[in-house]
């Protein structure tokens, strides 16, 4: 069974009296353990789309599946618990409370899910050691590089041991030598086993993925070469 199935979805945004139509019949099938980018330029659509993927937003029509749970019409509370027990997240700008240590910032969703303070600190340190950051768990992140805080975001997105990881140009804001370190973290991850899907405008970033799908203007093709049929448009 996919772990991701997108289905004729689409999204409107009311612009003046008329709509406007952002995603166009977008179809993606993602099985379990595949490592995904998806690469558009500015206003292509591709933030949409991740944000409907990872439960943010809903489409204005079509069908999105996950895990082979349909999703349709589930209350705010819901999708907050999708969320929080099976979608990790890493952003471009990190998204680190400035008032919380490495440690504590990435056993914040374990708060969430009620893990009791013990269990959490000890899987954030297991998480930190993980992308090598044993020796900072309690710098705050005002002390770490802009490189370092990408690895506390990548901790925190892995300690709920989600299904599905949606990185945001996650390279964006790190210099060249940080990026290749996110990026090798990612190729391990994959190779552990766990599903990827990350929005870039960078081929080099993209690159790194095992499959490559281009959106523009809202529609969503494979990359070249590339066989997948689920996308096709």
């Amino acid at each position: 069974m996919p772990i991701l199935k997108l289905t004729d979805i689409c999204k409107d945004y009311q612009q003046g009296k008329e709509p406007v139509r952002v995603l166009k019949n977008i179809n993606l099938t993602v099985e379990r353990g595949e490592y995904l980018a998806i690469m558009g330029p500015s206003g292509s659509g591709k933030t949409t789309l991740m944000n409907i993927i990872g439960c943010l937003d809903v489409p204005t029509s079509g069908t999105y599946e996950l895990d082979g749970k349909d999703l349709h019409n589930l209350s705010d509370n819901d999708l907050a618990e999708i969320r929080n027990k099976h979608i990790g997240f890493v952003f471009q700008g990190f998204h680190l409370m400035p008032k919380m240590d490495a440690l504590e910032n990435v056993a914040l969703p374990l708060l969430y899910a009620g893990v009791s303070v013990k269990d959490r600190r000890e899987r954030a340190a297991e998480a930190l050691r993980s992308v090598g950051l044993e020796d900072r768990i309690h710098f705050m992140p005002n002390q770490l590089s802009g490189g370092q805080c990408q690895r506390v975001a990548i901790a925190r997105a892995m300690v709920g041991k989600p299904d599905l990881l949606l990185a945001d140009e996650p390279t964006g804001a790190l210099d060249t030598k940080s990026g290749l370190q996110i990026m090798e973290i990612f190729r391990r991850l994959s190779e552990e086993g766990m599903t990827i899907l990350m929005i870039t405008h960078a081929p080099e970033i993209a690159a790194n993925a095992k499959k490559t799908y281009h959106i523009l203007d809202g529609e969503l093709r494979t990359g070249e070469g590339d066989s997948h049929e689920e996308a096709e448009q």
